[in-house]
This record gives C-alpha cells, sequence and structure tokens, in this order.
C-alpha cells in the first residue's frame, strides 16, 4: 500500500488517509444495486382466495362445576359435598380445613396431631416414631408435611381434598 508516511507528529495526515488505491470500497453488488423489490411483483398483497370465516360459531363455553352444570345448580347445596365441589377435580371437598390441618402438623407435628386430625392414624403413629427415635432429627418430615397441607397438597383419609 502507498500510503503517504504519518506528520512528524505521529498522528494522521491532515485531511485524512484518503480513498484505498485502487477505487476504494467494496463496489456495487453484483447484479445491479441494492435489494431491490422482491421476486414476484413485491408486497403480500391480499391471501387467496378461501379464507374466509369459519362456518357457524362456537356457542358458549360450558358451565363450570357447581355453576349451574350437571352437578347442580347455582346457589344450590348438594347433598353429597355440604362443603362444595373441587372445581379441577369434581371431587366434594373434605369437612377438615387445611388451615388447622396444617397448623397443627406444624406445631404439633412430632406428636402426629395434623395426621390424626386428616384420619391417616398409620402416618401419625410414623410420624411420632421416627421424631423421637432419631431424637427430634425427624421432625423435619412433620413439618414439611404441615407446609403440604396448607398449600392443599394433602387429602384427608377418604382422598377428599381439605377445604379451605
Amino acid at each position: 500500500m502507498n500510503y503517504p508516511p504519518p506528520p512528524p507528529g505521529g498522528g494522521p495526515p491532515p485531511g485524512g488517509y484518503g480513498a484505498p488505491p485502487g477505487g476504494g470500497g467494496y463496489g456495487a453488488p453484483p447484479g445491479g444495486g441494492g435489494y431491490g423489490a422482491p421476486p414476484g411483483g413485491g408486497g403480500y398483497g391480499a391471501p387467496p382466495g378461501g379464507y374466509g370465516p369459519p362456518p357457524g360459531g362456537y356457542g358458549p363455553p360450558p358451565p363450570a362445576p357447581g355453576m349451574g352444570g350437571p352437578m347442580g345448580g347455582m346457589g344450590m347445596m348438594q347433598p353429597h359435598a355440604p362443603y362444595g365441589v373441587d372445581p379441577l377435580t369434581g371431587m366434594p371437598f373434605s369437612d377438615k380445613s387445611k388451615m388447622v390441618a396444617g397448623l397443627l402438623q406444624i406445631f404439633l407435628g412430632s406428636f402426629g396431631a395434623g395426621r390424626f386430625y386428616t384420619g391417616h392414624m398409620g402416618l401419625a403413629i410414623a410420624q411420632i416414631a421416627v421424631t423421637w427415635l432419631t431424637c427430634g432429627a425427624g421432625a423435619i418430615w412433620p413439618l414439611i408435611d404441615g407446609i403440604m397441607m396448607l398449600m392443599g397438597k394433602v387429602p384427608d383419609a377418604q382422598g377428599r381434598p381439605l377445604r379451605d
């Protein structure tokens, strides 16, 4: 490259170095200039025919369980579910409260109180045995169990979800 020597101060010459030799730059793209219009006349235009609105309609959504559907009418008490029906599973709620079960299990879990309350006698005795046989180290099980009860993840002894 035949660039002029730098000035005595070491910076670029006044006015810059200029264009590179040979015309400079990359030049124009092959085949003309720029991108141009897309092939086929350009733009998206209207869609091809045959795409109209769907025939008919979807109709109203089905009623939620316990809200006028096959499970019972709006506000009507169902004899098999005096505490209501779980909207996710359709099962009747338990007569046991998840707040009472969870707090009993957190504060008195070493004695299996929350599990006795929900009707799980075998688990309650197992929690007592594990807590006492491990000199209290097994009390983490009733603590986690109580948190799960408060979250509503533990059913009662009949498999029904605990009510709020």
